[in-house]
């Protein structure tokens, strides 16, 4: 099953007070395996940045204003995440500010049935705790040093080992070429023949000759 981890930032707090979007990230995956496809945009929001978003991610007006709008890349995100499922961290937030922007471009808007949400589910694992995705990988010990200002690239790549651990899977293995289960497959005949074969009864060539001249005779009488 395709997977697709979200991201956006934003504006300001509320799409309904006139926020908009300012990144866009998404991370394909394959059964939580990264498949090495990525979609990510930096956006024109068409308004300036509020002083408390600006202190979050650190991406001003002046820096966004000659970045494509949301409606040039519009066609290209839902071709992206179509058909597949989409995993956000506090999804009625990111999703209010798509389908918003969605709807000033007349594009249709994404179904909730679609999304799931990762917040939800730590919630019900820990209640009462904090689980906003900085806790969470502070609970899970992983690595925050990259994450200076919130990217929506790295929190979509966060958020992926977040889920992993979430859901008490391990790192998915990658595919084993047929050359290395062959090498499996001599290790574990080594290992065998170490563990079971220690007491070995050894053959002197006579009765090693007999048995191979047998060998031959059986060999003519069924098959020549």
């Amino acid at each position: 099953m395709s997977e697709i981890f979200l991201d956006t930032e934003t504006t300001g707090l509320s799409f309904q007070d006139g926020h908009r979007i300012v990144e866009i990230a998404c991370i394909e995956t394959k059964d939580l395996i990264s498949t090495g496809k990525v979609f990510h945009q930096l956006l024109n929001p068409e308004r300036d940045v509020s002083k408390d978003a600006l202190a979050v991610h650190g991406y001003s007006y002046e820096f966004l204003k000659n970045k494509k709008k949301f409606s040039d890349i519009s066609e290209e995100f839902l071709n992206f995440i179509e058909g597949k499922k989409i995993i956000i961290h506090n999804a009625k937030f990111d999703l209010g500010f798509l389908n918003n922007e969605l709807k000033i471009c007349n594009k249709k808007k994404i179904e909730e049935s679609n999304v799931i949400d990762s917040l939800e589910i730590a919630r019900a694992k820990f209640p009462g705790a904090s689980n906003s995705l900085d806790a969470l990988c502070k609970k899970y010990n992983i690595d925050l040093s990259r994450r200076k200002k919130h990217n929506a690239l790295l929190d979509c790549e966060l958020l992926r080992e977040v889920y992993i651990n979430i859901l008490e899977q391990k790192e998915p293995k990658l595919f084993v070429s047929n050359v290395d289960q062959e090498e499996i497959s001599l290790r574990k005949n080594k290992i065998r023949k170490k563990n079971y074969c220690k007491n070995v009864v050894k053959i002197d060539e006579k009765q090693l000759n007999l048995h191979n001249n047998f060998i031959k005779k059986e060999l003519k009488k069924n098959y020549f």
